[in-house]
């Protein structure tokens, strides 16, 4: 069954909503909670979750509906393996109909399926077309065998692309947040050892580098404890 006008229309209206929730959102965590409440009540689904890149490239769990999609997504991410990593890695929407008949990851849909679900959505978060614009995936879960339909798979993809440039900017907020940290640490560092040993910022700057080379410390982590505990580290 196609999506009407009006179900059209109030879909463009929730996603604008929505778009303001994300936008409004203070963090990566926050962010990725609205995603996965918005699956559950603008899609056919049962449980919802977002695993994320990290920069190790490794996914990893930001965010679920139920301990059952954390159980899911842990045995996938330790066994490298199943519908998650797959639509992370191929940069694929990945689509089992009904878990108790889906050959591609036998030991997976296996698994899925003794939990009571049968129907699988997950759809990559993306802000372009490269292997590193991939931000994470969106993972749909329902109790009834093929359960989303050519429209539900329409609304996850508008959802993930909402998803994906919000994470993405949530992401570099925080990095930018915590540049803006790590110069404010180490100036009041330098600040320190500056009054400490009647120094220039200069010397004072020097005095940090070499404390982080000499105990393989970050420059940050080496200022921070210098401002905790007014002592360099040994």
């Amino acid at each position: 069954m196609s999506v009407t006008e009006p179900e059209l229309a109030n879909s463009a209206d929730t996603f604008a909503r929505l778009a303001i929730e994300l936008h409004d959102a203070p963090g990566v965590e926050e962010t990725v909670d609205a995603v996965v409440q918005f699956a559950l009540h603008a899609l056919n689904c049962k449980y919802a979750g977002v695993a994320l890149y990290t920069r190790g490239s490794r996914a990893e769990i930001a965010a679920v509906t139920d301990s059952v999609v954390s159980d899911l997504y842990e045995s996938q991410i330790s066994a490298d393996s199943g519908s998650l990593i797959t639509a992370l890695r191929e940069r694929t929407t990945v689509l089992i109909r009904d878990t108790t008949t889906d050959e591609r990851w036998p030991e997976h849909s296996t698994k899925v399926a003794a939990l009571g679900i049968r129907s699988v959505l997950d759809v990559p978060l993306a802000t372009g077309d490269t292997p590193r614009s991939t931000v994470g995936v969106l993972g749909l879960y329902s109790e009834q065998p093929d359960a989303f339909t050519a429209d539900d798979e329409a609304i996850a993809h508008i959802l993930a692309q909402h998803a994906s440039v919000a994470v993405a900017s949530a992401r570099q907020e925080e990095t930018m947040a915590q540049a803006v940290d790590a110069r404010k640490l180490v100036g009041q560092a330098m600040g320190i050892l500056m009054e400490r040993f009647d120094v220039d910022g200069d010397r004072a700057f020097a005095i940090l580098k070499r404390y982080s080379q000499d105990t393989n410390t970050k420059l940050r982590d080496v200022a921070q404890q210098l401002v905790a505990t007014r002592r360099l580290p040994h």
